[in-house]
């Protein structure tokens, strides 16, 4: 009987995680130090939106504190009129450092898909740095597309955003 109370028991346990992203990428303005036009509308700030971008993932968890999963979304990028698709394996730290915060990083490894340009792919890397509770951690984000397009080498980003990510009945007497 003891056996098949502890095989419940272990069974109730969940070691899957849910994750939801969204973020803004920016980029820097063109138009800044635009003095021809002093009557532009054009904003001066340094660094101005270049984008949306919104995944969702899947995977295995250790605790909270150690992820892996695939993930995938949608990534719009304004100035290069490209909407980019990225299919990705995601590994993640996240450590506590206070009793309600953790630290995230994760880095991400897949492949990017154009929409609407063809055969146009190539390798898809992203860093995440974030900081936030067990499921609502704000974010910086640094990836990268590697196909040409027009006449850049590689499509890169850096995003600000959201994370969201749930662990289901995750239960544990320690974190």
């Amino acid at each position: 009987m003891l056996f098949f109370n502890l095989f419940i028991n272990g069974q109730v346990t969940k070691f899957t995680y849910t994750q939801f992203d969204i973020a803004v990428s920016i980029t820097g303005n063109p138009d800044r130090d635009n003095s021809n036009y002093p009557e532009s509308t054009s904003s001066n700030a340094f660094f101005v939106p270049n984008g949306l971008g919104s995944k969702i993932g899947y995977g295995v968890h250790y605790r909270k504190w150690l992820t892996f999963g695939i993930h995938s979304g949608l990534d719009w990028k304004w100035d290069s009129k490209l909407v980019a698709v990225p299919v990705y394996l995601n590994f993640g730290l996240s450590p506590k450092v206070g009793p309600e915060t953790r630290i995230m990083l994760q880095a991400g490894y897949g492949k990017g898909f154009a929409l609407g340009r063809g055969n146009l792919n190539g390798e898809y890397k992203k860093l995440k740095l974030g900081i936030g509770s067990d499921d609502f951690i704000l974010f910086a984000e640094i990836s990268d597309y590697a196909f040409r397009l027009h006449d850049e080498k590689s499509i890169g980003s850096i995003s600000f955003g959201v994370t969201l990510t749930d662990f289901f009945s995750y239960k544990s007497q320690e974190d």
